[in-house]
């Protein structure tokens, strides 16, 4: 007496079905889009209200450096050379150079609401010569 085994063919498994997902009111997607505005600079301030910059600018025969800080020297808000805009290492310290990362600084700073700045310009010095480059 010997055990038959039976086998069962397998079931055909059918795929889950797709459900829809629930539409969004536009209302709720606004409303997610207004609370990710991230704002820059100082709180707090009013339109007619001046803050200030430092902008130290040093202008070599080889780049022309831009670096923007608060008005205390401690915190860089922006800080772009002329070698950061053209490609070519010989344009670097060029009027044209100058110009582009002059723009850039002033973006940014637009961005961080900051709209009036104390320049100083200066040249390498020390036993160098003492004349700005040409992007200054």
């Amino acid at each position: 007496m010997q055990e038959e085994t039976v086998v069962e063919p397998p079931k055909k498994v059918e795929p889950p079905k797709k459900v829809a997902a629930p539409k969004k009111s536009k209302a709720k997607t606004e409303e997610r889009a207004e609370k990710q505005v991230v704002s820059y600079g100082p709180p707090n301030i009013s339109a007619d209200e001046l803050v200030y910059g430092v902008c130290h600018i040093l202008a070599t025969w080889n780049d022309t450096f831009i670096h923007v800080t608060d008005f205390t020297g401690r915190e860089t808000l922006v800080r772009i050379t002329g070698g950061m805009m053209v490609k070519a290492d010989r344009e670097e310290s060029s009027p044209y150079a100058a110009m582009l990362a002059a723009i850039e600084v002033v973006k940014r700073l637009k961005e961080l609401k900051i709209n009036a700045i104390h320049i100083k310009l200066r040249a390498k010095g020390g036993t160098d010569t003492k004349q700005p480059g040409p992007g200054a």
